[in-house]
């Protein structure tokens, strides 16, 4: 199989000479994925994901179950989620507030968005979609960037409170199988979107770049002050529901054709992960799917960022005397300390 462009799908056997002459540009266009899309749907539905996503076997494994199952949604509970906004009450939050949006900057300056497919300054968590729609492409591209990014937090967290735990001699109350479980889920949703692209040496190098400096700071930050970096990522993951919810617009209003064609078929990896049912196997479910995890992470990390570092108990994982634990995509802000201790 040929080398893939810079930012590229597999598209072919042979990459035509105008696409290795434009390998270097800020994205794949959208004829590169049509090219992809005529591959995808030349086989029969039977053939196409074994020929596309092919399974890794040894002699005896066959598979492997997911560490953390997913704990799955009802529909009601995914159209639900909604883009929302924790404004900032305390120079942390201020500080972790900005450095998001200047993340958001550098991502959409590395994945090549143009100035009129931004997003208002002003409402930055809202829904509006830019006069100018991404392509296919173009969202896988930043799908594979947010979340390779996404799935450093909760791992650094986690092992900074496994290491703690073991140092204190004392229990954790319930936060490192969440953090750790919320990094996990991040990273099913990255080798999902690797089942439907593979970056170019670009991309690649990009990604190592930002998970060297982003883990290194996040360990640094975590040691100073983990109250700002649970509120830094519950900002992150505003950015994310608010990301997830304008691909599903444009899905919607029919911007992205190919992911609504019929013959287009969603990795095997997603749809035993999140268990779909056949009626929401479509990229719109999937998204669906993973919109409501971002929107979990976001109000778990919210919370999380309220509660006392070092005594109180994880409440999504604790057992009440009177009441169901905390749903956290239903409060996108939190919840605040006095409602869940």
């Amino acid at each position: 199989m040929g080398k893939a462009p810079a930012f590229g799908f597999i598209i072919s056997s042979t990459p035509s000479s105008s696409l290795a002459r434009n390998q270097a540009r800020r994205s794949l266009t959208r004829a590169g994925y049509q090219q992809y899309q005529t591959r995808t749907f030349s086989s029969t539905p039977a053939t196409q994901l074994r020929d596309l996503f092919p399974v890794k076997e040894t002699e005896h494994i066959r598979t492997t179950k997911p560490a953390w199952p997913h704990h799955g949604y009802t529909y009601e509970e995914m159209l639900s989620v909604v883009p929302a906004h924790r404004e900032p009450r305390d120079a942390g939050d201020w500080a972790a507030w900005k450095i998001v949006r200047f993340a958001r900057y550098c991502m959409d300056k590395v994945t090549g968005m143009d100035q009129e497919q931004q997003v208002d300054k002003k409402n930055p968590t809202t829904a509006v979609v830019a006069s100018k729609p991404l392509t296919e492409a173009q969202w896988l591209i930043r799908f594979i960037f947010l979340e390779s990014v996404a799935g450093v937090p909760g791992m650094v967290g986690g092992m900074l409170r496994h290491l703690n735990s073991l140092r204190g001699m004392k229990r954790d109350n319930g936060w490192i199988e969440t953090l750790l479980e919320e990094s996990y889920n991040e990273r099913m949703h990255l080798l999902t979107f690797l089942k439907m692209s593979e970056p170019g040496w670009f991309m690649k190098l990009a990604i190592i770049g930002a998970q060297g400096f982003f883990f290194n700071s996040l360990f640094v930050a975590y040691l100073i002050s983990p109250k700002i970096v649970h509120r830094f990522v519950g900002y992150l993951e505003e950015e994310a529901v608010h990301t997830y919810t304008r691909c599903i617009k444009e899905i919607e209003d029919g911007e992205l054709p190919h992911w609504t064609d019929s013959r287009f078929k969603i990795p095997e990896i997603a749809i035993q992960y999140f268990r779909l049912p056949e009626e929401h196997q479509n990229m719109r479910d999937l998204i669906l799917y993973i919109r409501a995890d971002e929107a979990v992470h976001r109000g778990v990390n919210h919370t999380l960022g309220n509660l006392d570092q070092k005594e109180d108990p994880n409440p999504f994982v604790s057992q009440y005397k009177d009441r169901e634990p905390p749903k956290p995509a239903l409060v996108p802000a939190g919840y605040e300390r006095t409602d869940v201790i």
